[in-house]
């Protein structure tokens, strides 16, 4: 059973697929940081960089986004004549364009855009700009591919490119010729804007994350789609009344006391599932670790220990990791460049075994995915289109004590910290005894190591006190009092 649940709060909206109970996607949408993939803008060029092949052009965002040459050279040409097209050629510093986010900002790195205008609709993609018609490659019947060719022909706006969809698999021309009434009155609305107002500013805005998810996803494969807010429920029902009539019947309005998150656990899967190391049902598991360049996978027996064996077990890891990653991958939203590095196998048809599993778990991916092969150290290659950013720097953020690194200094290297610290007290000043707070931890290891904090106060003539301090970083400590031994006395007196 496939579903959709859909929660929607008062600053953010987060949807759910579920395959059968289990989560294999998540997005979040905010208010005040809407998806902008689709958004079509009046741009400013505000540099050109031969070097690059590129230009930077102001669409009124924080950061300029992005533009290659290959997004910016008229799409008529042939592959030979783009190629020898120089983006100085092209763009001046100052000249208005107009452009599509065609990827989301992502870290230090602004949106990536394109001259090449696509606007999509239930079954059909509008391209205003080439004539040209296409079908998804996700049609694989090339009869099908044929028929719905020549259906797309009769109905295909002139000098105009159109692409067929995948859910537009066994539908007919009738089921087309709203998508084209509608493509073509918003690209209508889009040339009015263009014309009107100075760059850098916005002229059309895509779907928000409940309506683009009505638009592309929701098919004949999808069972249910729950929505838990009676408005957002309203508008969802006229949006498929629109769109889809025959699926009206599967939104569903959630209104039970319970969380609809809590109700199908997908809070529970959505912490089990972002945490660096994933579990396997055999017992082996993952270890998912992120670069701006790339993503790291490795994949480890764990408890699993096999029943027959050692060759039996690594292929059964294998195998169930090559299925969990392509869930991962989907769930997480990983893109770029990822690396998995398999258990070693000897045989090679258990890696052939591999690979088709990886490629069967992600055949169910919608976003553009490639295997590029397997090295002799069991290492996998796969490229993902990168569009937005991760999941999990959406509902995370970087740890104030580590800063992102995963690891803070261990209680030893503070205390020879603290005693560099005293070693300096001991030259500056006349203390006969300080009170240092540090954290527990600190504090455990150094009960323990009572003898090393003797030799401090031996060979530096300074009575040390410790007192454990709740809000102490644990990297950091802190000298609370000094003087004569007396008065730090009585001052732990308060703090027993």
């Amino acid at each position: 059973m496939n579903e959709i649940l859909v929660d929607v709060g008062v600053n953010e909206t987060q949807l759910a697929f579920l395959e059968d109970g289990e989560l294999v996607e998540f997005y979040i949408e905010r208010k005040n940081n809407r998806r902008i993939v689709g958004n079509i803008y009046k741009g400013r060029v505000i540099n050109v960089l031969p070097g690059m092949q590129a230009a930077f052009v102001d669409i009124g965002l924080e950061k300029n986004s992005f533009l290659y040459v290959k997004d910016a050279v008229p799409q008529y040409l042939s592959d030979e004549d783009a190629n020898k097209i120089q983006i100085k050629d092209l763009l001046k510093p100052g000249q208005e364009i107009i452009v599509q986010v065609i990827k989301e900002p992502i870290g230090t790195k602004g949106a990536r855009v394109t001259t090449h205008i696509t606007l999509p609709g239930r079954y059909l993609v509008l391209m205003p700009n080439i004539d040209y018609i296409g079908v998804s490659r996700r049609i694989m019947n090339e009869d099908e591919r044929n028929r719905l060719r020549l259906e797309i022909e009769q109905i295909k706006p002139k000098n105009m490119g159109v692409i067929v969809r995948t859910v537009a698999l066994g539908k007919e021309k009738e089921n087309f010729n709203d998508d084209i009434r509608f493509l073509l009155k918003l690209w209508q609305k889009i040339e009015k804007e263009k014309v009107i107002g100075y760059a850098p500013r916005i002229i059309y805005r895509d779907f928000d994350l409940i309506s683009k998810t009505i638009r592309d996803q929701l098919s004949q494969d999808i069972d249910q789609l729950i929505i838990n807010d009676r408005d957002q429920y309203e508008l969802a029902l006229e949006l498929v009344e629109l769109l889809s009539p025959r699926l009206k019947d599967r939104v569903v309005y959630y209104g039970e006391d319970v969380e609809l998150f809590e109700s199908f656990r997908v809070d529970y899967q959505i912490n089990k599932n972002t945490n660096r190391k994933v579990w396997l049902r055999s017992g082996g598991y993952l270890v998912i670790d992120a670069t701006e360049a790339l993503t790291v996978i490795d994949v480890n027996t764990g408890k699993y220990v096999g029943t027959t064996d050692l060759e039996d077990t690594i292929l059964k890891t294998n195998l169930e990791a090559a299925t969990e990653i392509g869930k991962q991958l989907r769930l997480r939203d990983i893109g770029g460049i990822i690396i998995v590095d398999f258990i070693d196998m000897a045989k090679e048809s258990d890696e052939e075994k591999v690979l088709k599993e990886l490629d069967i778990a992600l055949s169910k991916d919608k976003t553009k995915t490639k295997i590029l092969g397997m090295t002799n150290l069991g290492l996998v290659e796969i490229t993902r289109k990168k569009v937005r950013q991760r999941i999990d720097s959406l509902i995370h953020k970087k740890c104030p004590y580590c800063d992102g690194s995963g690891r803070i200094l261990c209680s030893y290297t503070i205390i020879q910290k603290i005693e560099k610290e005293i070693h300096r007290l001991a030259i500056h000043t006349n203390s006969e005894a300080v009170i240092i707070l540090v954290n527990q931890d600190t504090l455990d290891v150094i009960k323990k190591e009572n003898l090393v904090i003797e030799e401090i106060e031996a060979k530096e003539n300074i009575k040390l006190y410790f007192v454990a301090d709740e809000k102490m970083h644990h990297n950091n400590f802190k000298v609370q009092a000094m003087g004569k031994i007396e008065k730090i006395r009585s001052i732990m007196e308060e703090y027993k």
